[in-house]
């Protein structure tokens, strides 16, 4: 600062020659370039406006400098709620490696980010303590941010296995969220009174330009989930509290950490047999994660098309419920054995845990076995809608499932990965995803 202002003092005493001071011009306008004009497209614009200037529409404008690689400056400072789950270490994965700040608010242990750290440059990841009952923390989060992704509440097992509790510690290891309630937090505050509460302070905020709200397939008021009707009231008080903001319904997800092919893969080998509710005749879409984070990160890079608009994310095949779990037993190698449970006994099981949870002055154990809110939702299919915004208009094609998205199954192998395995697959198949 010294420097500077002895610098200000020479040229104002006439010390310096018209040459050199023309020079040092030059010098500061190539170092500090104008800002453009709010509005103005097109590569400068992109890549002069800064990150911090609010944008007419969209959040192509944030874009501003480098060849798109985790060293290069997108502009995009997101923070993301729920990026320590299932979904968003992948959304961190994709947004890292544009070179976007990533801000990942956390409420647990101080190890549950530190596997995100390694995905961005030195310093893009930013973890931070929260509350989300503390509007001030949750200001604090948002407060350097120009995007906004809530994945809270996000994932929703709609459909089940009858997991025993000698295996529960597992499944509880490899969750990344709860699709059931606690006496601590219930479907309505997670789903809908959280997400109201971010759109609200987001909006007030006035420098976040985009909002994401990452919801669930089949979110409906008339649902038979009250999960998922929550889900449905959620979206709509985001859309009223923030109506640029673009709203995400993936389907099922699958991926190396997912709460469903991972709990039946780990079932069968253990007991040998695989329960389902309604005899697996339900119909659903399941979607690849990486899939689903590509679209979330695709609707930040277009023009603004994307806001205020409602996506629904299936995967390219429809599948029951039981023709998933054979892909699973034919991955795994393992002789398919089902065990049909019919619906009114399922509930009659589940409905207890329910009507005790908050009468009882202890703690209820965690519904491993049977959720009455998932049974309630497997009784009707849950397919992407004939008229809905998908995949095709984010220019992206989801991935088949079996192949690489399963590839992750193969270590339940009670032979090891090789075990049954054919001369071609062996040396390798040529139908393979590319890696991400």
């Amino acid at each position: 600062m010294q420097a500077a202002a002895l610098r200000r003092h020479l040229l104002d005493q006439h010390h310096l020659s018209p040459a050199s001071s023309s020079a040092i011009s030059a010098f500061r306008s190539a170092a500090q370039p104008a800002l453009a004009p709010q509005g103005f497209g097109g590569a400068d614009g992109a890549r002069y406006m800064s990150a911090r200037a609010p944008a007419v529409k969209g959040a192509g404008h944030l874009v501003r400098k480098g060849t798109g690689g985790r060293s290069s400056v997108s502009g995009i400072v997101a923070t993301v709620f729920g990026a320590t789950g299932f979904l968003g270490r992948y959304v961190v994965q994709q947004l890292a490696k544009m070179g976007s700040q990533v801000l990942v608010p956390f409420r647990g242990c101080e190890d549950s980010h530190r596997h995100l750290k390694l995905m961005g440059d030195l310093g893009q990841i930013v973890p931070m303590k929260y509350n989300p009952r503390d509007v001030n923390s949750i200001k604090t989060a948002v407060a350097k941010s120009n995007v906004v992704i809530n994945l809270i509440g996000m994932f929703f097992l709609r459909h089940i296995t009858v997991i025993l509790k000698s295996h529960s510690t597992y499944v509880d290891l490899i969750s990344t969220g709860r699709e059931f309630e606690t006496r601590n937090y219930g479907f309505e505050e997670v789903n809908h009174h959280m997400a109201e509460q971010l759109a609200m302070i987001s909006k007030e905020h006035g420098g976040i330009v985009r909002f994401i709200q990452v919801s669930a397939l089949g979110a409906s008021a008339s649902s038979p989930s009250r999960l998922l009707r929550a889900k449905a009231a959620g979206e709509e008080s985001v859309l009223k509290e923030f109506p640029e903001a673009t709203i995400m319904r993936p389907a099922t997800l699958i991926g190396t950490e997912d709460r469903i092919l991972n709990r039946w893969a780990m079932y069968a080998k253990n007991w040998g047999f695989l329960p389902l509710v309604g005899g697996g005749s339900t119909k659903i879409q399941p979607v690849y994660v990486v899939d689903v984070a590509a679209a979330i990160v695709n609707s930040l890079k277009d023009d603004g098309t994307s806001m205020g608009k409602t996506y629904e994310l299936g995967g390219p095949d429809v599948y029951t419920v039981r023709d998933l779990a054979e892909l699973m037993f034919e991955t795994i190698r393992e002789w398919p054995r089902y065990v049909n449970l019919p619906f009114p006994i399922a509930r009659a099981i589940a409905t207890p845990r329910e009507l005790l949870l908050n009468k009882v002055p202890f703690p209820l154990p965690t519904p491993s076995n049977f959720n009455l809110d998932q049974i309630n939702a497997l009784s009707v299919d849950n397919l992407v809608s004939e008229n809905a915004l998908t995949f095709a208009d984010l220019e992206i094609k989801p991935h088949k499932l079996k192949g690489y998205p399963t590839e992750f199954l193969v270590s339940y192998r009670k032979g090891g990965p090789s075990f049954g395995s054919t001369v071609s697959e062996k040396m390798g198949s040529a139908d393979v995803a590319p890696r991400f």
